[in-house]
């Protein structure tokens, strides 16, 4: 098992004990419910299955709303599956409830996100190109892409070329952000840097 779930509330600082100022993202971790224990005889592989945010009963479907049940378990809002290895997996069984203390200040994590999604956008938007010429006759140009490719051959556009098109909305993994401070009593952990994602959009935290 090496890693939970959570939410973004936020950015902010924290200072350090030299005076340095670091810009943190605040993250809502936990707690998180074992709902299922994946192995290599029941389903081919080692995973720990959590859960997280309890919701009423009626926002769920009856078949995942049995899953729940058949564990007595509350009903939850996200449920993701971490991959592990034979010896942690065992370490675990349904029910238990892990909360912020699975980290540690001062280790490192990887954080995963989704970005903002910001629809269709140009290329200058998009790529940060840097648009046309300001003179020379132009006046509908400045944030055009340009040629897009030659004219006699192969006279086609080749494939990948950067071009405008629906920005954001993917999956983002910020790698090594540093744990600086983590508040148990809150379930709330504070990494240095920034997070993918808008405020209170899901995140996945690994060791």
């Amino acid at each position: 098992m090496n890693g939970l779930i959570g939410k973004k509330l936020g950015m902010t600082r924290i200072f350090t004990e030299s005076g340095e100022s670091v810009p943190v993202t605040v993250l809502h971790v936990g707690p998180c419910i074992v709902t299922a224990i994946r192995d290599q005889e029941s389903a081919g592989y080692d995973a720990v299955q959590v859960a997280y945010e309890e919701i009423p009963e009626k926002k769920l479907s009856k078949p995942v709303l049995g899953q729940f049940k058949k564990n007595n378990l509350k009903p939850h809002r996200y449920v993701r599956e971490f991959r592990s290895t034979p010896e942690l997996v065992a370490n675990y069984k349904v029910g238990d409830e892990l909360k912020a203390d699975f980290f540690t200040e001062g280790e490192w994590v990887d954080v995963s996100g989704i970005s903002k999604g910001k629809g269709f956008q140009g290329v200058v938007k998009r790529y940060g190109f840097g648009g046309g010429p300001k003179t020379h006759g132009q006046s509908d140009r400045f944030r055009a892409p340009g040629s897009l490719g030659q004219s006699s051959y192969p006279s086609r556009v080749f494939k990948g070329l950067k071009m405008a098109g629906r920005t954001g909305n993917d999956k983002i993994t910020i790698q090594n952000l540093r744990v600086m401070k983590v508040d148990a009593e809150n379930n709330i952990i504070m990494v240095g840097g920034a997070v993918p994602g808008a405020k209170n959009s899901l995140v996945r935290i690994l060791k």
